[in-house]
């Protein structure tokens, strides 16, 4: 599994809030479309940034995974397709976002990159219990709607 390195405050709207594109000057690679990644929470803010709201302050740390679902340019003419994405960049999707409950300390890098060994397996089993957990409250949702009791 590859990570991604965002800087915050993007590392932490993606995984917290509703920021479902990573705006880059760079085309998604044909090989990470429908890839599954980690979001690295960069060791530096991006000075520029105005979002607000809890979880924006961790640095230097793997902090959710998510799913490359697409990516497409944005011209300055074009209408965003998000309120997140710029004019002028490439905007890849993300889907199936998952924030981690502890994030994991990693040193990141530009582009993708392989974690080491330790921080996958930590990064792995913390999204594979929230996406079990994720994945429960949809069965009790389902079966309270179904009028079964939960």
């Amino acid at each position: 599994m590859k990570a991604l390195t965002i800087k915050q405050p993007w590392a932490g709207a993606i995984v917290h809030q509703t920021k479902r594109v990573e705006n880059r000057t760079w085309k998604l690679p044909a090989r990470m479309h429908g890839a599954r990644i980690l979001i690295h929470a960069g060791a530096q803010r991006n000075r520029w940034a105005t979002v607000y709201g809890p979880h924006l302050d961790v640095y230097g740390a793997i902090v959710g995974a998510a799913t490359l679902t697409g990516c497409h340019f944005a011209s300055d003419a074009d209408i965003c397709c998000s309120e997140w994405a710029f004019p002028s960049t490439y905007h890849w999707t993300l889907d199936d976002v998952v924030a981690l409950p502890e994030p994991v300390p990693a040193k990141g890098a530009l582009g993708f990159w392989t974690p080491t060994e330790d921080v996958l397996a930590a990064a792995q089993q913390q999204t594979q219990e929230a996406d079990k957990a994720e994945l429960d409250d949809i069965a009790a949702a389902t079966e309270q709607a179904e009028g079964g009791t939960s």
